[in-house]
Parts: structure tokens; sequence; C-alpha cells
């Protein structure tokens, strides 16, 4: 190879000839340092020597940002390697994950909760219900928008429990800043600050299971400690439940309500033991005449079919079809469906004060079910099943499978009983009216 002294201006007029793919000029000054051109591209410093008995070949880089002196200090270099026995290539690479891994971490440490939280609800959002990743949004939410509860009190929601945590970086989430938040939380809203602070050791754990975010993370999850579990207190013990004796009353008032989709979920609420949202959740291709099922979307296993027995078939045939869900409000948007009923503890609240009755919740309605079945002697893997609730013995979980037949006989015996109890006449062979369907406006 020809090799000349490179100079600046045989640097920047060298060309490569139309009719070739590249051309190159070796410099005599530097080993090896050659500048490569090609018709449609821009020359470049190469360097080329050998390596174990076998051509190299390593570009420097642009005449634009080497200068001659530079590019033929970095030939040298590169030589100077070879003669050592070392391949100047894998140096390169290494170098180059170096940097990478370099950039990934500083990323990594710039990377904030909030946006990490929103890939995290993205990825769990498939193996999460409906209901538990709404709760997730809301425990994140930045609150500022116009309430929908009335212009009594607030005229804006307030921010949800974890969105102070959004804007730190998530190495930042160490346990003080943690425990600091978790005692905040606690003196206005505990209930809530429970929820976000379960919540967030599930994200937390979840992070540290992902290459990219578990070096921002320490070792032990930093939401897992004494003082932030103490700061937030214990939930009370909920007892609220309906005795035997204080049926009649409820029923006569609940039935009273003079909007029947709200009528018809309480007392479904009651006579199924499904968790208020899972009943508010229900839509039409949920129930099965025919088999006489009825499918609830399960916050923890999916969903459970369970029996849809003789009276509440009844109470749903009842209502009207303003859209895909089966208790539907009356109330919607111009152009859009009906929406599921909101806020029906408001009209529970005001039955269960005709009724006598103090504190029941929509959710002591659930443990109502569960209470009243002691009565019959239901078994408990019978109740559990219904109801949702894992099993709690090694013969439930491996060895008990209980068709939906056979939970009918239980179920319509619970619901039978009930009724009696509350004094309500009622014909379990009597075919439940056709739906009716309501005509948008």
């Amino acid at each position: 190879m020809a090799k000349i002294a490179f100079t600046a201006g045989r640097v920047s007029g060298f060309k490569c000839p139309p009719d070739k793919k590249q051309a190159f000029m070796w410099d005599a000054t530097a080993p090896g340092l050659g500048l490569r051109a090609t018709p449609a591209g821009k020359p470049a410093y190469v360097f080329q020597s050998v390596y174990q008995g076998k051509d190299l070949r390593i570009t420097i880089g642009s005449p634009a940002a080497w200068s001659i002196p530079d590019a033929q200090a970095k030939a040298r270099e590169l030589q100077r390697l070879i003669d050592e026995g070392k391949d100047p290539r894998d140096l390169k690479r290494d170098a180059l994950a170096a940097q990478a891994e370099k950039q990934a971490a500083a990323a990594v440490q710039a990377v904030t909760v909030g946006e990490v939280w929103a890939v995290y609800l993205e990825a769990r959002r498939p193996r999460w219900g409906d209901r538990h990743y709404a709760d997730h949004v809301a425990l994140a939410k930045a609150g500022g928008e116009p309430s929908k509860r009335g212009t009594r009190g607030r005229g804006v929601t307030i921010a949800g429990p974890l969105h102070p945590l959004l804007a730190l970086p998530l190495r930042g989430l160490t346990a003080p800043v943690i425990e600091a938040w978790a005692a905040r939380e606690a003196q206005t809203r505990p209930t809530a600050a429970r929820l976000a602070w379960r919540c967030l050791k599930a994200f937390l754990s979840w992070c540290a299971e992902q290459p990219e975010y578990a070096p921002a993370l320490p070792a032990v999850n930093p939401a897992k400690t004494r003082k932030a579990r103490e700061a937030l207190g214990k939930a009370g013990v909920k007892n609220d439940a309906l005795l035997k004796e204080q049926l009649p009353g409820w029923f006569a008032a609940v039935r009273s309500i003079g909007n029947p989709a709200i009528s018809a979920y309480l007392q479904t609420l009651l006579l199924v033991g499904a968790r208020p949202g899972e009943v508010l959740a229900l839509r039409w291709d949920d129930i099965n005449p025919q088999w006489r099922g009825l499918t609830i979307r399960d916050k923890v296993e999916g969903e459970r079919v369970i029996p849809l027995t003789p009276y509440v078939w009844h109470l749903l045939a009842s209502l009207p079809r303003r859209s895909e869900w089966v208790f539907a409000s009356a109330n919607r948007e111009p152009g859009k469906a009906a929406q599921p009923i909101a806020k029906p503890h408001q009209a529970h609240d005001k039955a269960c004060k005709v009724a006598g009755i103090e504190g029941l919740t929509l959710h002591g309605l659930r443990r109502s079910f569960r209470s009243l079945t002691e009565w019959l002697e239901i078994p408990a893997g019978v109740v559990a099943q219904i109801m949702g609730h894992k099993p709690s013995a090694t013969a439930e979980k491996h060895y008990t499978v209980r068709p939906l037949d056979l939970l009918r006989v239980h179920h319509e015996r619970i619901e039978a009983w009930i009724l009696e109890q509350a004094g309500i006449v009622f014909d379990a062979k009597a075919a439940p009216g056709a739906l009716r369907v309501v005509q948008a406006a």
C-alpha cells in the first residue's frame, strides 16, 4: 500500500472515485492509520493491522471530529494493544458496554415513582380485575377535579394517598421517607392509607424483580418496616351484621326504596354474599337462566359461578334492561348508555334508619350472609365457595369439588330460610317475569 504523509489539505480533498465502492489513503507517519471514503458517505479514519494472523480493521472516526495528530495517536495506541496480545475490538466493546451500563444506571437513578407506577399498572392489569385496577388508579390520582358528589362540602376531589410520592425518584423511596408519609396520611385517612401502603409494598416488590429498576432499590423492601406499620395502625374489627330478628324490618325498608335497581341490588347483596363491587359489576351476560348460574367477577380468583337462586332471579328479571349493566342507573348522560347505580349506600343508610338498624354497611350485608348461615349449619366450605373466600384447609383446596347443582341445594335453602325469617311469602316455583327492555331516549 502506498503511503503519504497526512496533511489537512490531503485529508479534506480525499474523495472516492465514482466507479469504486470505497477508496483508502494510508498515512506514512502512523502505522495502520488510513482514511476511508465511499461515493455516498463521508470519509472516516480507520486503523488496519493484523491480529493473531487475521486482518483487523477498526473505525476511529470522522476527520471533522478527529485531528490528524489525534488520529495518529489513536492508531499508535491500537497498535500497542495488538503488540501486547490484546484485541482492540474487545476493549472497544467492553468500553461501549460499560458506557451503556453507566447510562442505564443513570437513567434508573433519575426515573420517578410515577413513571414506574404507570409501567407497573400496565404490566399487572391483565392479571387484575377491573375494581382492583381502579383502586390503584384512584390511590395515585392528582385530585383537583370537579367533585361528582354534589355541592356539599368539597368542590373538587382530593389527591390519592400515593400521589405525594409519585414525583420522587424511585431511589428516593427509602424507609424514612415512607415512614414519614405513613405518619402524615394516617392522621387524616388511615383506612385509605393502609390500603395504599399494602399496594406500595407490592409495587416495590415488583420493582425489585425487574432488572431495570432493581438497582435503584435497597436489598430489603423499604415499605416493610415496623415503624410504617405502627404509624398506620390496625384496622378496626368490623362486626356489623344483620341479626335474625332484624330481617323483617330490613327487608320491609329496603323493598320500600323508590329506586327498583337499588332495592334489588341491596337484596341481592344480602342473598348471594358477594362483595358490594362484585354485585354492582353484574352484567346481563353474567346471568345464565338455562343452567341457573350467576357469574361473579371475583377480585381474588378472577371469576366464580354461583347458583342463581329463585328469589334473586325474580329480582333481576323485574329490572329494566337499560344497558349491559344489571343494576343500571335511570340517570344517564345524553347519548351514552346507562352506568351502574351510584352511591347505593346512601339509600341503604336511610332504609336502615327506618328499620331502626344502626351502623350496617354494604359490606356488612356480606358479613350478614355468612353469619346467618350459622343457623342452618351449612358446611363452611360451601359458604366460602359461594362468597368467594379462599379454601382454608387442605381437603377444601385439593379434594373437595362441588358442582353448581350441589351448591344450589345449600344456597336455595339459605335463601328460603332468610325469606322465611323476613316474613316474605314467595313461590319459588313461579316463573320469573320476562326482562323488560327500556329504549334509550
